[in-house]
This record gives structure tokens, C-alpha cells and sequence, in this order.
């Protein structure tokens, strides 16, 4: 068998004819004749050196090498269809790909999206929740917003957020620390980590406790079940104020400590040198921009 791709006319007729399991039906269909269609099944059935369909006078049925490779054939025709719909999106500039970590996504950026559509309804925006750094190009990304120093080469970094961490709970688990709540009553409580643990340590130490109370408490694999869990009342949660501005507000947490906790590490917004020619990618930015300027404490 030769290792060359069978023609695309013949795939697409054998799709085509698999589906409807009719040539007549595949011909309107493909706006050809059946004889064309059967020529084509006929073309790729030698190509492949196996039989694909069991002809009968009144029918026609898949064998089961054809009904295997009809579902593979079907699955890499719908991702063509979406890849080509996706490229046709963004060249007219209506779809617009951020990546994210899941945790600013759902705590920051899906709470504020709906300012970003009502200001521009021509605008599809794609969230795409990874921690891993994402190729632009390959990925199709068209803007990100990674936590870190904002050191990556040879893209625009420039800095998004970088307000305080502060330490919230439930307002019943803040009455546990008594009507004048001190950092030293932390050490009756439940302190609830993310990935990164010595955000504790390093709270307590400017809060002058200490820090080995930071050595204890439920690990989560990202900020979301941190603050999850301390909606639930298990206990205290270390977060940004501007990831819990909606909870603050409507009560479901407390923040008891006026003292925030400063990093050298924020989130920025990376993009390449060329994103912002896209008009609906230099649109997204500035909003980004001007809702982290709003937002900054």
C-alpha cells in the first residue's frame, strides 16, 4: 500500500457516503454525480487495499473496517471544520484567545467579562484555563496573563496586578477571634494553602508572629479551592483583595487584618510584539489594563 494520502475527494465522498449510506444522497450532498461518488469510494477502497462497504442490489452497509475508519474520518473532518471556522473567527477579528491560570479566570477575569462583551458585542472572547506557558502561534493564543516576575523573552510583559495578600474567612470564623481580632489569634485557626505555602510564612513574619503556624493546615492545588474552602468555613484563606472584591461586598467573607502582603511576584499581561495589531486584541488589552488600574488597591 502506498504511504501517500488517499485524495481528499475520495475521503470526502466516502464521509460523504458513510453517513448517509447512499451515494445518491452523498452525490446531492457533494453536488456530483453518483457515478463520480461511486469512482471515488472505488479510488480510495484501492488506495487503502480493503473493502469499505458491502454493495447490495438495494443497500449499502459498512464493513467493519469501514465503520472503523469512518468514525476515525469523521472525528478529523469535524476538527478540520472547526479549525477552519476558528481561522475565519479571528481573521475577521471576532474571536479573541486569553490564556489564564484557572485561578484568575474564575476569581478575576469571568466576574469582569461581561464588561469587556457589552463594550464590544462584535467580540468573542475565549478563555483558556492553563498553567502551563502556551506557544502563541501554535496554540492560536492571542493574549495571556501569567503569574510571575514578568521576565519572558522576546514578548511584551507589562504588569497587571500586583495588589496585597490578605488573609479572609467567614464572618462566623472571624467571631471566633473575639471582638478585636489580632494576627496572634491566627494560631487557633486553620490556615488554608494554595501551591504556594510560604505566602503564610511570609504574612505572619510582617505580621511579627510566628511563622511556624504557617507549617499546618489543608493544601489546595490552586486559589479557587483555597477560597472555596474558606467560604465553606474551614478556616482562613491568603488571597488577593481584588480576586474577592464580590465576597467582601456580599458578606461571604471577611477580611479582619488591615495589614496586606506585598510580592515581588504579579500577574502580567504577555502578548507578542504584533498582537496589537489585531484590533480586537489591542481592545482587549487596553480593557484589561484600565480594569486592573480600577480595581488596584
Amino acid at each position: 500500500m502506498s504511504d501517500l494520502l488517499p485524495s481528499l475527494s475520495s475521503l470526502r465522498a466516502f464521509e460523504a457516503t458513510a453517513r448517509h449510506l447512499s451515494m445518491t444522497l452523498a452525490a446531492e450532498e457533494l453536488r456530483v454525480t453518483p457515478g463520480a461518488v461511486s469512482l471515488q469510494v472505488r479510488e480510495l477502497e484501492t488506495t487503502l487495499d480493503i473493502q469499505l462497504f458491502t454493495r447490495r442490489p438495494r443497500s449499502l452497509s459498512l464493513t467493519v473496517e469501514g465503520a472503523d475508519y469512518f468514525a476515525t474520518l469523521r472525528t478529523a473532518f469535524r476538527l478540520v471544520r472547526e479549525a477552519t471556522a476558528a481561522v475565519r473567527a479571528r481573521a475577521r477579528g471576532s474571536v479573541l484567545t486569553v490564556t489564564c491560570t484557572a485561578s484568575f479566570a474564575m476569581q478575576w477575569l469571568v466576574p469582569r467579562i461581561g464588561r469587556f462583551e457589552a463594550q464590544h458585542p462584535g467580540i468573542d472572547v475565549r478563555i483558556s484555563p492553563s498553567y502551563r506557558i502556551m506557544d502563541f502561534a501554535r496554540d492560536g493564543i492571542d493574549i495571556a496573563v501569567r503569574h510571575g516576575l514578568g521576565a519572558y523573552e522576546g514578548l511584551v510583559s507589562q504588569r497587571l496586578i500586583d495588589d496585597d495578600m490578605i488573609p479572609v474567612a467567614t464572618p462566623a470564623v472571624v467571631a471566633r477571634l473575639g471582638p478585636s481580632p489580632s494576627a496572634e489569634g491566627l494560631a487557633g485557626a486553620t490556615l488554608i494553602h494554595d501551591v504556594y505555602r510560604r505566602d503564610w510564612e511570609l504574612w505572619l513574619e510582617a505580621a511579627g508572629v510566628e511563622p511556624v503556624l504557617a507549617a499546618h493546615g489543608p493544601i489546595f492545588g490552586d486559589g479557587n479551592g483555597a477560597v472555596d474552602a474558606a467560604k465553606a468555613g474551614l478556616g482562613f484563606a491568603l488571597v488577593r483583595r481584588s480576586f474577592i472584591e464580590r465576597e467582601l461586598a456580599e458578606g461571604q467573607l471577611a477580611a479582619p487584618f488591615p495589614l496586606g502582603l506585598a510580592s515581588r511576584l504579579a500577574y502580567h499581561l504577555v502578548y507578542p510584539p504584533t498582537a496589537l495589531e489585531r484590533p480586537a486584541v489591542a481592545a482587549f488589552q487596553r480593557w484589561l489594563l484600565a480594569e486592573a488600574a480600577g480595581t488596584a488597591s
